[in-house]
């Protein structure tokens, strides 16, 4: 078996300094004048896409059945896969790819969002004096600026801060930060800087102020990760792999060479998950991308085949966009079990994470109480004591599954680099294994370059540096403008369209439907407060999305954002696939069930529900019962002991509210802890508790039974004559 190491870079580091072979100034010129070739090959050697736009899957089905043999099979959607398919066919090569999932189900859609080296890791090569860590960091830096030119729409620049708290941290970490910027070299996105506490806490006011010295602000790439992922593969797709969703693996091909008999991976038999239709795919070249599977499938390969992947869980929440400004990320170097916390705006909410623990591999990953918990006692450490940091304010959560090599005997992930490697089997079959999503182009070209070389495959160079991926193109930070004047969106609506799909958001604004509204004209949304329409339901099923879960977390980000959000837009996206897809009542139901388990488990809805059941213990103050119960007796005027949907209509309208029924139900239900149709006064106390403990937060019955009482209050009664007789 042959490991061949993916580490590129030609400095060493060495007495805590770098040196260059070159000198630094020559080998910044070097460097500048290597990627501008690189771009300018790219741009020469590609063709245009075979496809206009990416083939149907049933297309795609057809091609993977009757092609008699492929060049590359890639098994795995996920960044590194996709990039291998894309890798691939960019160099001629007959390409298909399967997933036995959906494109980015796994890690790659549970990331930090972030397009990085690692200032970690740096730290860590320097420290350790380890050039292998070094080296992959200066990968990263120069596949960032890479990434951040191909697909503008889906990434860009963040200035993250790093508060100071002690003096002595101010250079240490300044001399840190700046050797990040110069090993970027010309790929650096901007220089890094340093903040007065005045300054920094006009940059971040929720920052914890007490013993702030300054900050240091330096700058790393963020992106849409699912988007991203999806938009390598319909690129892949467009030239020309045949690239399929719901395909399972079942079992390797394997037969056995004319003039050795060494028996050779030759394809897969695959399983179309969706109609369990089999058959097989056959190919000179079976690469294994999968991921944190990786070892599963090489053990199809090799039932004896020793593990190379470590699987470490890392957890990530989102908390509400107050609690971060919106154009500036925070990192805490040192948490207090010496991980690393980053606290990010993303998609207008504010992304905290991550954790670092080692796992058991599994399909559905479930972010714990306990890291989740872990993740807000960092936060509350880093925020003034004027933001109260609450549980009820985690609007969604989920733990992905890092595919660390490593050691087998090494038990502590955390110390362990995210290199990755290319191993080669005695059968021919390719396992990519490792890394990190913003080297997944680098990792592909070694990957590619492996099979050609093992395999006798006829092809040239890698060709993917600068080639522009799906909706990338033409695009321009203005592109939104001509979506509002062009078909009448929402400035809301339009920038997320031409931030998520490029210059194929007209597409989509195409198939927007009228609101009935003078303003705006069209883009129904699924859900008020985010700016997600009902095209992008239509135009996720041309983007292969074949289950409500694809949509509602990977074609649209709802799950990831806040998972109640989710869960209320679910019915309407099941309709509308329902119609395009053909599924009847049965399919509807199922489809909605398993998109509600995929919300209570693996995002964080279980954790959320957990905060108030009809076991949570009432926690007040005697004072603090005595006002809610009056509070609760306002609607509960007959004194029996609950409230009903009437009761609540009833105070309305007499405050000259009007709700409809049906929302009126789903507030109540929200409170409804034993499932009886109405809501008690103890489980109101024990509402209100949770409240107060900041276990739950945005509690539409605690606000409305509030408002409604103020009204009341406040309402003074109108003599008759003052009102023309009580007309």
């Amino acid at each position: 078996m042959a490991f061949q190491k993916a580490v590129k870079g030609t400095i060493l580091v060495g007495g805590g300094a770098l040196a260059s072979v070159l000198g630094l100034s020559q080998f910044a010129h070097y460097r500048r004048k290597q990627v501008n070739l690189a771009y300018v090959e790219a741009a020469e050697c590609v063709s245009e896409p075979v496809n206009r736009e990416p083939p149907s899957r049933e297309a795609q089905l057809l091609t993977l059945q009757n092609m008699s043999e492929f060049d590359i099979l890639v098994i795995g959607g996920g960044a590194t896969g996709c990039g291998c398919a894309l890798d691939a066919v960019t160099r001629g090569l007959k390409t298909a790819l399967v997933e036995r999932d959906d494109f980015s189900s796994g890690t790659s859609s549970r990331s930090t969002k972030l397009i990085h080296g690692g200032v970690r890791y740096l730290q860590k090569a320097i420290m350790k004096l380890d050039i292998e860590q070094y080296r992959m960091v200066k990968e990263a830096l120069h596949e960032r600026a890479n990434l951040l030119e191909i697909a503008p729409h889906l990434s860009a620049p963040l200035p993250i801060m790093l508060p100071i708290y002690k003096w002595w941290q101010l250079p240490y970490y300044w001399v840190g930060i700046k050797l990040y910027d110069l090993v970027a070299g010309s790929n650096c996105l901007k220089s890094s800087y340093v903040l007065s506490k005045s300054r920094a806490l006009e940059h971040f006011p929720m920052l914890q102020k007490d013993k702030l010295v300054g900050a240091i602000v330096y700058y790393d790439g963020q992106h849409n990760d699912a988007r991203m992922n999806l938009a390598i593969a319909l690129t892949a797709a467009r030239y020309g792999a045949a690239t399929a969703n719901y395909m399972e693996v079942v079992s390797l091909l394997k037969e056995a060479e004319p003039h050795t008999g060494r028996q050779r991976v030759c394809g897969a038999r695959c399983r179309d998950v969706l109609t369990g239709q089999e058959f097989d795919v056959r190919a000179k070249c079976v690469i294994n991308a999968t991921g944190p599977f990786t070892d599963t499938v090489r053990r199809m390969d090799n039932q004896d085949a020793a593990a190379i992947c470590q699987p470490s869980a890392g957890v990530h929440i989102v908390m509400p966009g107050y609690y971060s400004p919106e154009s500036m990320g925070l990192l805490d170097p040192a948490t207090s079990d010496g991980r690393v916390i980053f606290f990010l705006p993303w998609q207008k909410m504010t992304i905290a994470g991550t954790t670092d623990t080692p796992t058991d591999v599994t399909h559905h990953p479930i972010p714990s109480e306990e890291d989740i918990n872990f993740i807000l006692n960092e936060v509350r450490n880093y925020l003034s004591c004027d933001v109260e940091v609450r549980r009820g304010d985690v609007l969604a959560a989920w733990s992905g599954i890092r595919p660390l090599v490593t050691d087998p005997k090494s038990a502590d992930t955390q110390s362990i680099s995210r290199n990755h490697v290319v191993d080669i089997s005695e059968s021919g079959l390719i396992t990519i294994a490792g890394g990190k999503w913003t080297t997944y182009r680098s990792m592909a070209e070694d990957t590619i370059n492996a099979a050609i070389k093992t395999h006798n495959l006829k092809a040239g160079p890698s060709r993917t540096v600068g080639l522009f991926l799906q909706g990338g193109k033409d695009w321009s930070p203005t592109l939104y403008i001509r979506l509002v004047q062009d078909y009448g969106l929402e400035s809301e609506v339009a920038q997320h369209l031409a931030a998520t799909y490029g210059d194929k958001a007209f597409e989509v604004a195409k198939m927007a439907s009228v609101t009935g509204k003078r303003w705006p004209i069209v883009g129904v949304r699924l859900v008020s407060e985010f700016p997600y329409i009902e095209a992008e339901v239509k135009y996720g099923i041309k983007e292969y999305a074949c289950t409500a879960v694809d949509m509602i977390s990977r074609r649209t980000r709802l799950a990831f954002l806040n998972v109640q959000a989710a869960e209320e837009a679910l019915p309407r996206i099941v309709e509308l696939m329902a119609k395009e897809l053909n599924w009847d009542d049965y399919k509807k139901e199922e489809e909605l069930e398993t998109a509600r388990k995929f919300l209570y488990y693996e995002m964080g809805y279980k954790s959320r529900s957990e905060q108030l059941t009809d076991r949570s213990e009432i926690s007040l103050l005697p004072s603090d019962i005595d006002r809610y119960k009056k509070r609760f007796h306002k609607f509960d005027a007959d004194q029996k002991g609950f409230i009903t949907i009437v009761d609540v209509q009833r105070v309305l309208e007499s405050i000259g509210v009007q709700m409809d029924e049906n929302t009126l139900h789903e507030i109540l239900n929200e409170v409804d802890l034993n499932k009886n149709g109405q809501v008690e006064l103890n489980e109101f106390l024990q509402l209100m508790s949770a409240i107060q403990k900041g276990r739950v937060s945005g509690s539409r019955l605690a606000i409305l039974m509030k408002t409604a009482e103020e009204n009341l209050d406040r309402r003074v009664p109108i003599p008759v004559d003052r009102s023309c007789g009580g007309f």
